[in-house]
């Protein structure tokens, strides 16, 4: 049984391919994590620093 990881997306990414990397691994549509992010970020305040932690500390996809 293979493990599942969350990994930065190499293929849906428009910045540092954190939401598309959340998105394959809750097996959701990316808009979704996208406007998760932008809610958090202007209502929060702590999605930015969500996902620079994120972006900084998620190894990168392999590309196979």
């Amino acid at each position: 049984m293979a493990q599942k990881r969350f990994y930065l997306s190499s293929t849906d990414k428009k910045i540092g391919g954190v939401c598309g990397g959340l998105a394959e691994y809750f097996e959701i549509d990316p808009l979704l994590v996208r406007i998760a992010f932008l809610i958090l970020t202007f209502c929060i305040g702590g999605g930015l620093l969500f996902y620079l932690v994120l972006w900084l500390l998620a190894p990168k996809q392999s590309q196979i």
